[in-house]
């Protein structure tokens, strides 16, 4: 798998700006952004790709990397639209939605938040729509559609990554609670992460190029599910997930 901030590095930005200039700059449009996630070198590339504000109309006016940051950045700067990591310290970006709830009802100046992350799991695409979220995107996307799943957002649009719409119309069509796994409920949202990419079969390395944490962070992460779920080695972890389907 190839590591996000590489993906949508500098030739997303290009990209990005491009698509801008062939369409005439901005068009007038203008959204300001918060960015949310825990990772300092990917903050980095999607200011790159999105924040050239002459041409693209994003401007970037705060960034966070764990849920007090978060909260008090978005409190201070009243974005239009922020970009909310899934998995972050402090409580994830869950509490980061549930601490920011006054701020989505106001009805004069609405914050509104579109999840980009690098998990594509139902539980947490689910997780983030139930707490408020309008939209969730993963880390493949490029620079030209997240500046426009920005401005989708900021107009209240629902915006998602294709296969993750289905996620979200299964959950809510649905009138009956999802049944509540207790052996998946003591697992954190890192180890439930980590345990989905061993099952589907990646390396350490490439888990943690992925993840942005070192291998050793990995193997803790490793240890602690296997311990948690009485489980013995990678293969009885990969049929017991199977078995969920989580993979």
């Amino acid at each position: 798998m190839s590591d996000p901030t590489e993906t949508n590095g500098t030739a997303a930005a290009g990209e990005a700006a491009e698509t801008a200039e062939a369409s005439g700059g901005a068009g007038g449009r203008r959204v300001r952004v918060v960015l949310v996630d825990d990772h300092r070198m990917f903050r980095t590339g999607v200011q790159a790709e999105i924040g050239q504000t002459a041409l693209t109309g994003v401007e970037v006016v705060g960034e966070a990397a764990d849920v007090d940051q978060a909260v008090t950045v978005i409190t201070a700067t009243r974005p239009e639209v922020v970009l909310l990591d899934v998995h972050l310290p402090g409580g994830g970006g869950v509490e980061v939605l549930r601490r920011c709830a006054p701020l989505m009802a106001d009805a004069e100046q609405p914050v509104r938040f579109l999840a980009l992350s690098v998990s594509d799991a139902a539980e947490d695409v689910i997780g983030v729509i139930r707490g408020g979220a309008r939209g969730y995107v993963t880390k493949t996307i490029t620079g030209s559609d997240l500046i426009d799943s920005v401005f989708r957002v900021q107009e209240g649009d629902a915006v998602f990554s294709p296969r993750l719409a289905g996620f979200v119309l299964d959950a809510f069509a649905s009138t009956d609670a999802p049944p509540v796994d207790e052996d998946l409920d003591r697992l954190t949202q890192r180890e439930r992460e980590v345990l989905r990419l061993i099952a589907r079969g990646y390396a350490y390395k490439e888990i943690a190029k992925q993840l942005f944490i070192s291998v050793k962070t990995v193997e803790s992460h490793v240890s602690a599910v296997l311990r948690k779920l009485q489980l013995s080695n990678r293969h009885e972890l990969t049929r017991w997930a199977t078995a969920r389907r989580l993979v």
